[in-house]
């Protein structure tokens, strides 16, 4: 009890240490704790969530601001411990100064490192939110220093790790030969450089070759209701948030994320989409979609208006699904079925990249990707019905030409020499 009289202030000054020390490493495993759907989350919710992703827009500023306080408040905790226990054994109390250097020294580590870290960890984003404004400050209070440890850190790491380069360019062979031996299932590996190939080919695919198109999917203006999508879920999975006086796309519902759907208002909930422009290829849009942490994408065309959309889930499955497609994904129908040995039914989104590949012929560049969009472009009208085009080996008979995303035209391998014919009827 002498004791605690006699260094009660530096007991109080090194409790509130540890509480200082505590809230620091709590703010450091909450913070770089949170996944993508707790980001997404924090950045349209509360003013609190949007100021602690701020602070993680610059992580190293943020961490290091961290590590600084933590040490500075952790060395003067120590400092104090120190000079109880230098005066305790000063007169006389060794058992009594060992005691209070060994509680300290488990204080700082349990009650100020290991709890507060696991807590952070386990309630991220409850957490996130709460420590977001007191860090804020700290993190600015520290800004006029943070230059100079920024550079001292860059020093360290040129001085000591001076070794760095970049890893040799790998080809697509070298990669599927890598998968090859590392496994010795040969259908786990072909299912492997399957999704390796796609993975590539993302870079070659346009964004309007993979999206759905404007009459694909449905716009709800706000408000939206429960009872507006005549209770079944969307085609894409997501609920699409128009402005209120145009159909250009302002937002996405993720109704799978919501633990329960309100019956009214449901634009609340809409997250901020991406806007990509049409010509931007696929693996623009996947680092798009992944860079802001979103899931849904509006293509827009040289005017600024939406044409289509291309959601997380699309570009996936055209990576993981066996021969996914657009056909598959929009009609549920192969995009090309075959009916006799010289007779295939063709959809009109089906991609010219997809029909070249198919029959294994090089198609020479058009204005139009899919084919749909070329035979309007060879006839020069809209297509009907009974259409005939013959474009390069192929041979086109339009069955279903209304409405136009959802043409079926039957296609036959010319065996003559390529040329185009326009506006034939049977």
């Amino acid at each position: 009890m002498n004791v605690l009289q006699q260094f009660g202030p530096l007991f109080a000054a090194m409790l509130l240490l540890a509480v200082s020390s505590a809230f620091f490493s709590c703010s450091e495993a909450a913070l770089f704790s949170l996944r993508s759907d707790d980001k997404r989350a924090l950045r349209g919710g509360t003013a609190a969530g949007q100021a602690a992703m701020r602070l993680l827009n610059l992580p190293d500023r943020l961490l290091m601001a961290i590590l600084f306080w933590n040490l500075i408040i952790n060395v003067i905790y120590f400092a104090f411990a120190s000079v109880i226990s230098i005066q305790l054994e000063n007169q006389g109390h060794r058992a009594e100064a060992g005691l209070v250097a060994l509680l300290s020294l488990l204080a700082i580590i349990l009650l100020s490192e290991m709890i507060p870290k696991t807590v952070g960890v386990l309630l991220p984003r409850v957490l996130a939110q709460l420590v977001s404004l007191p860090l804020t400050v700290a993190v600015r209070v520290f800004d006029p220093i943070a230059p100079l440890f920024s550079a001292i850190n860059q020093a360290v790491r040129r001085v000591f790790f001076p070794g760095f380069r970049a890893e040799p360019y790998l080809s697509l062979r070298d990669l599927e030969q890598a998968i090859t031996v590392s496994t010795a299932d040969e259908e786990l590996a072909a299912l492997e450089r399957l999704a390796l190939q796609n993975i590539v080919l993302l870079s070659d695919h346009r964004a309007d070759e993979l999206m759905r198109p404007r009459k694909q999917y449905q716009s709800f203006p706000p408000p939206v209701n429960l009872e507006d999508l005549g209770g079944r879920p969307t085609r894409s999975g997501y609920v699409l948030v128009t402005e209120t006086d145009s159909d250009e796309i302002t937002g996405a519902i993720a109704l799978h994320q919501l633990p329960t759907a309100p019956r009214h208002h449901l634009e609340k909930f809409a997250q901020p989409v991406v806007y990509v422009p049409w010509c931007a290829t696929a693996a623009a849009v996947f680092d798009e979609l992944q860079s802001q942490h979103q899931e849904v994408a509006a293509i827009i065309n040289e005017l600024g208006e939406t044409i289509g959309i291309v959601t997380l889930e699309d570009l996936l499955q055209n990576v993981f699904a066996d021969q996914g497609s657009r056909s598959a994904r929009l009609l549920q129908t192969s995009p090309i079925e075959r009916l006799d040995d010289n007779l295939w039914q063709v959809t009109g989104i089906a991609t010219l990249r997809r029909l070249g590949r198919e029959f294994n012929v090089s198609l020479p560049p058009m204005k139009s990707t899919t084919v749909a969009g070329v035979i309007p472009e060879l006839l020069h009208r809209l297509p009907v019905a009974g259409d005939k085009v013959v474009w390069q080996s192929f041979s086109f008979r339009v069955i279903e030409a209304e409405p136009q995303e959802k043409m079926v035209v039957h296609l036959q391998l010319n065996t003559s020499p390529p040329r185009v014919r326009q506006g034939d009827k049977q």
